[in-house]
C-alpha cells in the first residue's frame, strides 16, 4: 500500500521575476537564468534530504531522507509525495546505471546496491579485501557502465544516519565493473570523500574532499585512457572559510552546480562553477543544500535537496547523463 504524505511545500506565495534567488555572479551564468522561472519548494517534512535522481520514464524523482530510513517520492504531473522504501538501511546518495536501474548507497547496509526491474536487491559491493565497507556515501554511473562511488566513515559515526560501529577500511573511492561488479580501488588518499562526478567528456573525475584542511575542497583527476585509473590529483576549487560543497552534478557545458551551506545563512543553496574553476552564479535556499540533479523530460530543471525540504528551479542547460 503506497502511504502519500501532506503536500507541505508553500514557501513563497508569491516570488518574484526575475527570481532574486538566482544570481548570477560572472556574465557566463546570464545564459543560464530563464525570466520567468523561480525556485519553487516541492515538499518539506524531512530530517536530512539527500541523494536525488530523476526517473524520466515514469516521471518522477526519488531522494532519501537519511535520518527517517526512508527514501521518498514526488510525482512530476501531481506533485503526489509518496514513500517509495522504507526502511533503506539509511541510504543516502543514488544514480541510476545506464540500464534505468537504482543505484543506492547504503550508510547503514555498509553497501552499494541496484534495484532490479522487478524491485529485488542487488548488491553490488559490501566488502573490500575481506573487510566490511564504511558507509557508502555518494555514486555516479560513467558511460561504460561502470560504478564509482565513495566511502567515507560518516555513517559509523553514530545512530542518527547509519549504524555506530568502528571503521575497518581506509576511507576511500571505488570503481566497480557494472556486469562483473568486479571492483577497484581509485582512490584513498582524500580525506572525507563525498560528491563525485565526470566531466562531460569523462576525463575529468572531480570529487569532493569534505574533510580537507584546512578547508573544503573540489579535487579534480584526470581519467586514464581505459577509463578505469585516475592521476593527477590537484585542486580544482578551494571553498574557503565556511565554504561547505557536498554532492553536485555537471551540466552539458561543464559548469559544476554544487550543493553549498553550512557555514552561513548566505551561503546556503547551490553554488555554480565555470569548467575553469571561477564562480559563475548562485542560487539561494532558505535550508543548506546537501546534493542535487537534472530531471524533467528535456533535464533542464535542476532538483536541490536541502536540509528538511526539495527544491526545483528550471535552467537554461541540461545536465550529463548519469548523474
Amino acid at each position: 500500500m503506497t502511504t502519500m504524505l501532506p503536500l507541505t511545500a508553500g514557501w513563497r506565495d508569491h516570488p518574484r521575476y526575475p527570481d532574486p534567488a538566482i544570481e548570477a555572479l560572472d556574465e557566463r551564468f546570464r545564459k543560464y537564468m530563464i525570466f520567468s522561472a523561480a525556485v519553487e519548494r516541492l515538499y518539506t517534512g524531512c530530517r536530512w534530504s539527500e541523494g536525488p535522481v530523476w526517473f524520466g520514464d515514469g516521471r518522477y524523482l526519488l531522494w532519501s531522507d537519511i535520518p527517517n530510513n526512508r527514501i521518498l517520492k514526488w510525482e512530476e504531473e501531481t506533485s503526489a509525495v509518496s514513500i517509495f522504501r522504507k526502511p533503506t538501511n539509511y541510504g543516502n546518495g543514488h544514480t541510476r546505471d545506464r540500464q534505468g536501474r537504482l543505484i543506492t548507497c547504503e550508510h547503514g547496509g555498509r553497501r552499494v546496491t541496484r534495484t532490479e526491474y522487478d524491485g529485488s536487491i542487488t548488491v553490488v559491493m559490501d566488502r573490500w579485501n575481506g573487510k566490511p565497507l564504511n558507509s557508502p556515501n555518494d555514486v555516479v554511473v560513467k558511460s561504460d557502465g561502470s560504478i564509482w562511488f565513495t566511502d567515507p566513515p560518516f555513517g559509523l559515526l553514530g545512530n542518527y544516519e547509519g549504524n555506530k560501529a568502528e571503521q575497518e577500511l581506509p576511507q576511500a573511492t571505488y570503481r566497480v565493473d557494472g556486469e562483473s561488479l568486479q571492483a577497484t580501488l581509485v582512490t584513498d588518499d582524500v580525506l572525507g570523500p563525498n560528491g563525485l562526478a565526470f566531466s562531460p567528456d569523462e576525463r575529468i573525475l572531480y570529487l569532493v574532499e569534505s574533510r580537507g584542511e584546512p578547508y573544503r575542497k573540489i579535487l579534480a583527476f584526470d581519467v586514464s585512457e581505459n577509463g578505469r585509473e585516475v592521476s593527477n590529483k590537484r585542486v580544482f576549487i578551494d571553498a574557503g572559510p565556511g565554504g561547505t560543497p557536498d554532492g553536485f552534478r555537471v551540466d552539458m557545458d561543464g559548469n559544476l552546480w554544487c550543493g553549498w551551506g553550512m557555514g552561513t545563512a548566505d551561503l546556503d543553496g547551490v553554488l555554480i562553477f565555470a569548467p575553469d574553476g571561477d564562480k559563475i552564479g548562485r542560487i539561494r535556499l532558505p535550508e543548506r543544500c546537501a546534493n542535487v540533479c537534472f530531471g524533467g523530460p528535456k533535464r533542464n530543471r535542476l532538483f536541490m535537496a536541502a536540509s528538511q525540504s526539495l527544491y526545483a528551479v528550471y535552467v537554461n542547460t541540461q545536465g550529463v547523463a548519469g548523474g
